[in-house]
This record gives C-alpha cells, sequence and structure tokens, in this order.
C-alpha cells in the first residue's frame, strides 16, 4: 500500500493537451456545473428514466410573481469567477450559470439541450475531409457593454484554452486542443469551427463562453476574471461581492433580450452547513441545499404545524425538553427551592439554561414550519474505490471477491430509503438512469454471492489459516526469527515518521480532548448494529462528497484537493457514527491499530504465506461525514462475513482526500463522482490505465483507484472520436463493462438531494438531473391578491 508523501501514484496528466476539470455536482450546494454536464444531445431517449424525478415546484411564469430578492445559501465566496481555473469551485459555477452564455442546458434526463436565447441552431455540416461545426447565434445576444457576441469570443476562448500557451493558468482543455481554426461564417451570426480531427462531444465546448475581454490575454485571464467580470450575457448581472458579509449579489440585466428574470435580485450567501438549520430557523435564507438531520427538523415542524402543535409543545414532544419527565422536574424544582443555597443556585442555572435551550428550539420549529423540503437524487454517485497499486488488492481476484461479497442494493437501501427516495444501485460508472449513455453494465461483474466471492479468494491462495503458514522456502530457527524481528521494527519506525506527518493538523487540536481516532476494541462492533441509523436529529448528515478530477500537476491538484476538503466530508450537522473495532473489549487501540488476533481466530481468518488479509479502510472522521461512515460499517460487516478483515482508519476531513485517497495511501475507501453528459471525454482520465514514470512513479490522472486497461483507454479513444452518436453510446458501454470486469471501483448509491426551501417559493429545489433556469425562480403570487406582485 502506498505511504504518504510516497513518489508512487502522481496524479500528474499524461500530458499538457490531455487535461481536463470535472467540475462538481457538488453536495454542498447541489450545483450543476455546466461546463461538466453539457454534452452531446441525441433525439434517441434513454432506454431508462431518472431513478429520481426532479423536485422543484414547477409554476408557469404567469403564475410567478415580479419582483423579490433569493437568499440561496453556498457554501463559500468564490476565490475565482473564472470556471476554467483550477480552484473554481461549486459557488463559481452558479454565478456562471446566472449570468453567462450557456450554449446547451439539461433537461430532467440529464440531456443537453440548445439554449436558444444563444444559438438558433449548431450542427456539424461537414465530416470531410475536417470536421466543421456551424453555430448560429441569438441575433439579439449581446454581452452587457451592447457588443455583440460573436466569432471573436469564440476565438479568444479557443486560443486560451488550447493549451498551446502556456501562460494561461487553465485546469482544463478537454476538446479545444482539438480545434484548429475559428471562423467568421457569411454573416457576424455565424461561427464556423473546425476540427484537426474529429471530436464526439464537440457540444461540451464554449459553454460557459466567456467574454474577449476575459479571454483575450493571459492577464485578465489569470488575475482579472478571478474578481471581476469585464462583461456579461445572462439574465443577471454580477453586481458585487462582499466578503465581509459573505455575499454575492446578481441583479436583472436591463440589456436581457430573453425572458425577464422573476426577481429582483438573487443573493448567494455563504453559509457553512453546521450552519444552515440556524440560518434558516433565524429566516435568513429561502433556499438551500442541507442534511438529513435539518430536513428532519423541517419535517416534523411541518407535522407539529398540521396538527396544531406550537414550538414550545413540539420542544417538550422531541426536544431539548424531552428528556424531562414529571418526577424529574418535581426533584429539580425541591432542589432549586431546597436549604442547600449552593445546590440550588446550581440547579436553578441549570433549569434556566435548560430552559432558554427549550425556547430556543421552540421558536425554531415555529420559523421551520415555513419551508418544505425538496428532494431528488443528485447527479452524482458514491462509490467504493479499491487500490490496485499494490498489496492484495492488485490481484483481480481479491477485486473481484470484495466486489462480490458486497451487497449494493442494502448499502443503497440503507442511505436513500428512509428518506423516500427510490433506492436502485447504478448499473453503470459512466452514465445515471435517464441519460443516452446509461445502460446496466453490472452484469459483467456479478451481484453479491457470498460462496463465489469465497470461491475467488480461495482461488489466489488466502485460504483459512494461512497467516499461519510459513511461504517456501523460509528460513528455520533463530535466523529466521531474528529477521523478522529487524523487519518488523524497521516497517514500525517507518509506520510512526509516515504518522508523524500526517497528522499535523490534528496536532494543532490536540489541546481538546477528542476520542476522535481512538475506538475501544469489542465495544460496538460494525458487524453487530442491527439497523441502518436513524434520519432524524441524530441520523447521520448528507455529507458523502463528489470529488471533481482536476488536472496539470499543481494547479491540478489544488483544484482536486480543495473541493475535495469541502464537499467529499461536508460539513452538515449530526451525530457521530460509532467507532468501529475489532476484537476484544476494554482495551484501547490508537487511530486505524488493529485489534489483536488470538490464536483461534487466527487459525480461522484468511491468510497467505504467513500474512493474514486485512485492508486499511480509510474513512473521513468530520461531523459531515456521519452517511459515509455508516455505509463503511456495513461494508465492514459484508466483508467479515467472507473472512476479509479490515482495518478502519478515521482521518481528519482535510487530510482524507489529499493524503489519502490522492496519494494512494488506502485500500479501500468511499468517495462520490458527479454524472457527466460527456464520459468519453470526462470519464476517461478517471479510468485511464495508469502509466509508468521515470521515476517510479505511475501517473495515474485521476485514476485513484489505479486499475485500468489499454482497451478501456482504446474504447474511450474510439467513443470521442467517432461522430456516429449511436456507436459513441455502444463504445462507451462496452469501457463501463470493462471497468466493471476490472472491479477497480464499485458504484453504490445515487446520492440523495435534500434542499430547504420556501414553502412559496416556486421553479427552484432540488433539479435532480436538469439545470436550473434562473430567470424563472421566483415566488408564486398569492392567491388572494387577484394577480397583484409580490413586493420583498
Amino acid at each position: 500500500m502506498s505511504q504518504i508523501g510516497a513518489p508512487r501514484g502522481r496524479t500528474c496528466s499524461r500530458s499538457p493537451r490531455s487535461r481536463t476539470l470535472r467540475s462538481v455536482a457538488t453536495l454542498t450546494s447541489a450545483v450543476l456545473a455546466v461546463t461538466v454536464l453539457a454534452g452531446c444531445s441525441s433525439g434517441d431517449e434513454a432506454d431508462e428514466a431518472p431513478v429520481a424525478a426532479q423536485d422543484d415546484a414547477p409554476a408557469a411564469r404567469d403564475r410567478v410573481a415580479d419582483g423579490g430578492t433569493l437568499r440561496w445559501a453556498v457554501d463559500a465566496l468564490p476565490t475565482t469567477l473564472n470556471t476554467f481555473q483550477a480552484d473554481a469551485d461549486g459557488t463559481t459555477s452558479r454565478i456562471a450559470g446566472a449570468v453567462l452564455p450557456s450554449l446547451y442546458t439539461l433537461d430532467e434526463r440529464g440531456r443537453p439541450r440548445i439554449d436558444p436565447d444563444y444559438l438558433e441552431s449548431a450542427q456539424v455540416i461537414e465530416t470531410e475531409p475536417k470536421q466543421v461545426v456551424l453555430y448560429k447565434l441569438n441575433q439579439q445576444a449581446v454581452w452587457s457593454d451592447g457588443r455583440e457576441i460573436g466569432a471573436p469570443d469564440f476565438v479568444a476562448q479557443w486560443r486560451a484554452l488550447s493549451g498551446r500557451d502556456t501562460a494561461y493558468w487553465t485546469a482544463r482543455n478537454s476538446g479545444y486542443e482539438r480545434i484548429e481554426k475559428i471562423e467568421r461564417g457569411k454573416n457576424d451570426l455565424e461561427v464556423r469551427v473546425t476540427f484537426a480531427k474529429p471530436y464526439a462531444d464537440w457540444q461540451s465546448l464554449f459553454t460557459p463562453l466567456y467574454p474577449k475581454q476575459v479571454m483575450g490575454s493571459p492577464n485578465s485571464f489569470n488575475d482579472g476574471a478571478r474578481t471581476t467580470l469585464k462583461a456579461t450575457a445572462g439574465p443577471f448581472l454580477l453586481k458585487g461581492i462582499d466578503r465581509k458579509s459573505g455575499d454575492v449579489t446578481l441583479t436583472r440585466n436591463p440589456r436581457w433580450w430573453g425572458q425577464q428574470a422573476k426577481l429582483d435580485s438573487l443573493v448567494l450567501k455563504a453559509v457553512p452547513r453546521a450552519d444552515r438549520a440556524d440560518a434558516l430557523a433565524a429566516g435568513g435564507l429561502d433556499l438551500a441545499e442541507i442534511d438529513r438531520s435539518t430536513a428532519e427538523r423541517i419535517s416534523l415542524a411541518l407535522r407539529n404545524a398540521r396538527t396544531g402543535r406550537n414550538g414550545a409543545q413540539a420542544a417538550l414532544a422531541h426536544g431539548p425538553g424531552a428528556a424531562i419527565t414529571p418526577s424529574k422536574a418535581l426533584r429539580s424544582w425541591a432542589l432549586a427551592h431546597g436549604s442547600d443555597d449552593e445546590k440550588a443556585a446550581e440547579v436553578k442555572a441549570a433549569r434556566k439554561k435548560n430552559q432558554e435551550a427549550v425556547d430556543r428550539y421552540a421558536r425554531a420549529q415555529d420559523a421551520l414550519a415555513k419551508y418544505v423540503v425538496r428532494k431528488s437524487l443528485e447527479p452524482a454517485y458514491t462509490q467504493l474505490s479499491l487500490n490496485g497499486e499494490s498489496g492484495p488488492l492488485a490481484d483481480e481476484r481479491v477485486r473481484r471477491a470484495v466486489a462480490r461479497a458486497i451487497n449494493r442494493q442494502e448499502l443503497a437501501e440503507s442511505v436513500l430509503k428512509p428518506l423516500g427516495l427510490p433506492a436502485k444501485p447504478p448499473g453503470s460508472h459512466l452514465a445515471l438512469a435517464g441519460q443516452a449513455a446509461y445502460a446496466d453494465s453490472s452484469d459483467a461483474l456479478g451481484e453479491q454471492d457470498t460462496k463465489e466471492a469465497q470461491a475467488l479468494l480461495a482461488d489466489a491462495g488466502w485460504v483459512p489459516g494461512g497467516a499461519l503458514r510459513k511461504p517456501a522456502g523460509t528460513k528455520a530457527g533463530s535466523e529466521s526469527e531474528e529477521e523478522a524481528e529487524k523487519k518488523e521494527k524497521k516497517e514500525k519506525k517507518e509506520k510512526e515518521k509516515k504518522d508523524e506527518g500526517a497528522t499535523d493538523a490534528k496536532k494543532r487540536n490536540d489541546d481538546a480532548a477528542s476520542d476522535e481516532g481512538l475506538y475501544i476494541v469489542g465495544d460496538d462492533k460494525p458487524g453487530d448494529r442491527r439497523s441502518a441509523p436513524a434520519v432524524g436529529a441524530n441520523g447521520p448528515g448528507n455529507g458523502t462528497g463528489t470529488l471533481a478530477p482536476a488536472s496539470d500537476a499543481a494547479r491540478r491538484s489544488a483544484a482536486l484537493l480543495a473541493r475535495a476538503e469541502a464537499l467529499d466530508t461536508g460539513t452538515g450537522a449530526g451525530a457521530r457514527a460509532a467507532k468501529p473495532d475489532h476484537g476484544m473489549a476494554g482495551a484501547y487501540a490508537p487511530r486505524g491499530t488493529a485489534a489483536p488476533v488470538t490464536a483461534p481466530d487466527a487459525a480461522k481468518a484468511l491468510g497467505k504465506d504467513g500474512k493474514a488479509l486485512s485492508l486499511r479502510f480509510v474513512l473521513p472522521s468530520g461531523p459531515g461525514s456521519e452517511s459515509l461512515r455508516a455505509v463503511g460499517d456495513r461494508i465492514v460487516r459484508m466483508l467479515d462475513a467472507v473472512g476479509i478483515r479490515t482495518e478502519v482508519v478515521k482521518v481528519s476531513d482535510e487530510s482524507f482526500f489529499k493524503d489519502h485517497v490522492a496519494s494512494g495511501d488506502y485500500d479501500l475507501a468511499l468517495y462520490s463522482w458527479p454524472a457527466t453528459a460527456f464520459p468519453a471525454t470526462d470519464a476517461r482520465p478517471i479510468f485511464a490505465k495508469p502509466e509508468p514514470a521515470s521515476d517510479g512513479s505511475l501517473l495515474v490522472e485521476q485514476n485513484y483507484s489505479r486499475v485500468g486497461t489499454d482497451r478501456i483507454d482504446q474504447l474511450f479513444d474510439q467513443a470521442a472520436g467517432t461522430l456516429d452518436e449511436e456507436e459513441a453510446r455502444e463504445l462507451v458501454r462496452q469501457a463501463d463493462a470493462r471497468i466493471w470486469a476490472a472491479a477497480g471501483s464499485i458504484p453504490l448509491y445515487q446520492r440523495p438531494q435534500l434542499v430547504a426551501a420556501r414553502a412559496d417559493l416556486v421553479n427552484a429545489g432540488a433539479w435532480g438531473l436538469a439545470t436550473p433556469r434562473y430567470q424563472d425562480i421566483g415566488f408564486k403570487k398569492p392567491a388572494s391578491s387577484g394577480g397583484a406582485e409580490r413586493n420583498r
């Protein structure tokens, strides 16, 4: 298994011209990155509908009031307004979607559709000798400075993102490097793009489209567009960013030629997930993606309101006052009015503190009853990644055994069923149900089968008692024991050195006592849990995240790590998952230490050549990752059933992806990938076969499982290079079947999308696979107003 800081498993791109950045379908903001998800359109319907419909309270525009301000929660203020830079995030994409041209947007099935506000048409008009695409622009489309959108903007963006000029600090250039030239057509409204070689995913290009003032020079691209945009062309304008208040304000664009935005303004407010329940209760937000515990509180508030129970009554029923029984209340009163003055003062202070908590909860529940929870499934899936670089998982048979040991249906149900969402495990790594490229190829690996998993392990040499058998050729007597002792001491020193370097972030918090990363051996074993974690105030948060691959050495790493920290570990509130353990009760073990194996256990445990079969399962430890850890506990139980031991290691949110997943310091890990309408382009670096570098390391691009084949790479290349849409989809499906067979990653479930919205907010919520239509978002006209407009 790779160690932190080791050169192996680097995530460098093979070539600067193969850079790609898959933006986030974020869990923290539920924003669809249009730059990623825009893809090739097709007149054919997908074989399957989306697993869950979007839930955004659709309303006709004539039923939406003109005016008002929407306060929409985001995770943080953007560090850049340029979506093509490495540190662009979900907020960057949300702003771009509202203020910049998107030539294609996604429908409810995740299929790209021309946006008529910008394009009249776009089609391939020539294939020989070169592929030529002709864009016909909307004649009314203009930038906010009054200039027409045209060929100069396309040319500037191509030159900036082609990778030919290294002065541009770009995070991705997939597709742009294939362009040979861009020309004006018959008039200023036509743009001809000629490709040097065929490119199936040409419709992903120029979304979002930036003005030539941004793309025209390295300085404006690298620095200028980080804090301001010289021109925009959307239904909204960027009015300003207030870093002191944490607000980004967008206002109606007076030059907008399409249907006028219903809202006067849209304010993006930076509110961490852990603070969103309080912000909603205080009436400071109108729309926010939330975790499960907050969703449960809103659901309780609505039920209470429907039954006539106010917040004070709710607090006594299921809030801070729920634990106060009549006998406890009587005893407390007696102590507060007793003769022991010191005890009376202490009890009075406690009673006052408890009453304040009850009052706060009561007010919050009354306020939360004004919201509704809109839910769907995110355009992203959570997977179990198996690091095949070294160790037992380098053997395909062991990886397949792990996969066959896991009941994906059970895991999906544990996460989604309590939320009332359909729990159907994804059948593809490369598309979600409803998308054109979707096909269930999981049969290439097979469903859960304990006997088959055990047979695969036995075939790979991992058998009961194998940990006690010495391999052939082992030296006898004291010489062998001395060598073993020396090796053990050396490995122990290396591990201690690694652990010291990997826990710098934790040391900064050592002044505060914590049991994180420490478990009591034999207490609350994951396999002994009787049911899935409950949804509610004490249930797991929706903290799994979507890791977005970046590119190009340092810049790609910076983007990837920032997003991993912000997304895959989450910041939602909820109860901590119980610490897993592996053995005898009462013994304490530091982070990552496996429980001692007794002699009888060693005889039963699977082993090979004197080594026990044990996999290092790395999970984030933060308060927003309860859902991941709960799923991890179930996986531990499933693997245990076939004889695979796991060493569960909980690490800080900050280091989970950076120091473990990206560096290859894990055997098993849980994280998520966003879906894409462009699998041939966007998914290739995720599943590309790692290649050895001159220094002995691996160039893995974004393939963090380190598992790939030449044939998979060939299928991706062929899919990206054909202009036959049916052929491209078939090639993608073939690639997916081979990815399943390689067993480097196992899709488990499509992630839940929970959004709190004001009850009168329409055309907004859980969009699922679709792109938000910003100009239609607004507040419903009051039924008694006779058409009067809403004033806020």
